[in-house]
């Protein structure tokens, strides 16, 4: 099994990942850390600036553990690839992404991800955590969102 007998940071995407990490940790069998990041390449719009902005930084001390980045979506891979070189930086052990939905519309960058819950091909999605201009995080599954 994945970390047995390691140490494990969870590393929460804020906002979208809240709800799926807090399912994804009541569901492990190995002790974890919980922390969390906010950064954001979005703003109100659909489509990512590419300007990625780290609006909230890791509290925990991660050197030399093993993190494990939770995030919600995966989608053009910009903001996602700028986190895994960031927690490089702050002496992670080792990096590895978790998303609820792996979508690869609109990747721009080849991002290895290591475990996905449901992979999509296109469509703007809502609901469980995902929003679109701070709306629709609370609803209870996954919705194509059409504009």
């Amino acid at each position: 099994m994945d970390y047995q007998n390691q140490d494990l940071v969870l590393v929460g995407v804020l906002k979208g990942a809240f709800i799926f990490l807090s399912d994804l940790c009541r569901n492990l069998t190995v002790p974890v850390q919980v922390d969390f990041v906010q950064a954001s390449s979005y703003g109100a719009g659909t489509s990512s600036s590419g300007n990625i902005e780290l609006n909230l930084d890791i509290h925990l001390d991660i050197r030399e553990k093993n993190v494990l980045i939770v995030e919600d979506i995966v989608d053009t891979g910009l903001t996602l690839s700028y986190l895994v070189e960031h927690v490089k930086g702050l002496g992670a052990k080792t990096v590895k992404i978790c998303t609820l939905i792996d979508k690869r519309e609109r990747r721009e960058i080849d991002i290895d991800v290591d475990y996905a819950c449901h992979v999509v091909d296109a469509g703007f999605l809502v609901g469980y955590g995902l929003d679109y201009a701070e709306n629709y995080r609370e609803l209870p599954g996954v919705y194509h969102l059409k504009l």
